[in-house]
């Protein structure tokens, strides 16, 4: 279960801030902040880097940056590319070559992403010996392992 709070600054507040910290400093490495921009863009704030994310044009917003869907596939595409790489390179090999390429398709009842392809292109250089070993590695990364066991 993932437990989300909203939290208002006074007894009433009508009209008063979402009790959210200073968007600027950010505290933690584990902390991330979202605030509303216009329409459907959000800032997103991460241990010092922003980015926006905003809706396409088609779903009605202004296409300012990737969606939360999109961020969603792009985040477990970057995790099996670093797992990806960390494995070429114990394996004294240049993870530059390395690729990692995703398509998703949405579903509803509930709305949620469907399925998610995945698929990895190891550098031209990297031993066919290696290849069930980084497909291992990269199936075993961070966010597929939270897919596969949700958090609390």
């Amino acid at each position: 279960m993932i437990q989300t709070t909203t939290a208002r600054t006074g007894p009433h507040a009508p009209g008063h801030r979402y009790d959210v910290p200073d968007f600027e400093s950010g505290s933690g490495t584990d902390r991330i902040v979202v605030r509303h921009v216009a329409g459907d863009r959000y800032a997103v704030r991460i241990r010092g880097h922003g980015l926006t994310v905003d809706q396409p044009w088609e779903a009605g917003g202004r296409d300012a940056g990737p969606s939360p869907t999109e961020l969603f596939v792009a985040s477990l595409a970057a995790c099996l590319a670093y797992y990806g790489g960390r494995f070429l390179a114990r394996h004294g090999l240049d993870p530059s070559g390395l690729r990692v390429e995703s398509d998703f398709a949405l579903t509803t009842a509930p709305n949620r992403i469907g399925t998610i392809a995945l698929r990895v292109g190891p550098p031209a250089e990297m031993p066919e010996r290696l290849s069930e070993g980084l497909r291992a590695v990269v199936s075993r990364c961070t966010l597929h392992n939270t897919l596969r066991q949700r958090p609390q």
